[in-house]
């Protein structure tokens, strides 16, 4: 039985794969839809091990957040065009959908949720056969809270971030202060979140430094505490310059909103080196 534009078409709709590769694939299996099917996926499993010691640097960072759950996840490619491919940006989309709506705790979870005839991980299996290059998921992040809001900068799928607030207040707050992350790269919440490890080597460095100098032993703690209080206002996401206003903190301007309005986490991924 000879290929049919019809057979064609409905085997890339439900495979993603590009025309030829559905017209090779029903050739070959003698227009059995299904086993065209898995003919492709084994072409994906085949590239995908092929490639497998190969860098996947490039990549589509997505993020949502629906009724007090929100997502941060990246589906890597190698190129740059295939990370701007409409379907590999609709898959990583779907994936990000899929992961959201079952509130997935891990990124092991998430490969695991079914996905057309398989799994979310044999759905990026099988685009990897279509595409010809390694691809993986990577960076999922979640945050859970009463007011969410999500900021994929400048739109281009390459910087995402999410910030959860303890009062619902107008939106513009939220994406600022997720604009602030974005932005500034904060290491934590405030002074009391901050990592206890790096807390220390920074003091360590403080004193070190002060006694290079000179300075009386009677003065190193205050100097140490000093440098320790900088490193707050540059690293602390509420004491940080308000990007918008420096003449107040991120923690003033949430305050406009409501004055117990604060910041009960954040996320930030992103796909280049800083």
């Amino acid at each position: 039985m000879a290929v049919t534009m019809a057979d064609i078409t409905k085997l890339r709709k439900m495979s993603g794969a590009g025309m030829m590769d559905c017209k090779k694939a029903l050739e070959e299996a003698n227009n059995d839809i299904e086993a065209a099917m898995e003919i492709i996926r084994k072409k994906g499993q085949a590239v995908a091990a092929k490639r497998s010691d190969r860098e996947a640097a490039e990549g589509c960072v997505v993020a949502k957040a629906v009724n007090g759950f929100g997502a941060i996840i990246a589906l890597k490619c190698e190129t740059d065009f295939v990370a701007k491919n409409e379907d590999f940006v609709k898959l990583a989309n779907e994936i990000l959908d899929l992961a959201v709506a079952n509130k997935c705790a891990t990124l092991d979870e998430v490969k695991a949720l079914p996905m057309g005839s398989g799994t979310v991980a044999d759905a990026v299996t099988d685009r990897s056969g279509i595409t010809g290059e390694k691809m993986e998921l990577d960076g999922y992040m979640t945050v859970e809270g009463e007011s969410i809001s999500v900021y994929n900068h400048q739109n281009k799928n390459q910087l995402c971030t999410m910030v959860a607030l303890s009062k619902t207040v107008d939106p513009q707050y939220g994406h600022s202060v997720a604009m602030q992350v974005a932005a500034m790269n904060p290491r934590s919440i405030d002074e009391n979140d901050y990592p206890a490890d790096v807390l220390e080597k920074e003091k360590e460095i403080a004193a070190d430094k002060a006694r290079e100098e000179g300075k009386p032993e009677n003065m190193i703690e205050r100097i140490a505490m000093g440098r320790v209080s900088k490193l707050f206002k540059e690293e602390c996401l509420l004491k940080q310059a308000f990007i918008q206003n420096d003449k107040m903190s991120v923690a003033d301007y949430l305050k406009e909103a409501d004055k117990d309005c604060t910041v009960t986490a954040f996320k930030r991924f992103t796909l280049r080196a800083e």
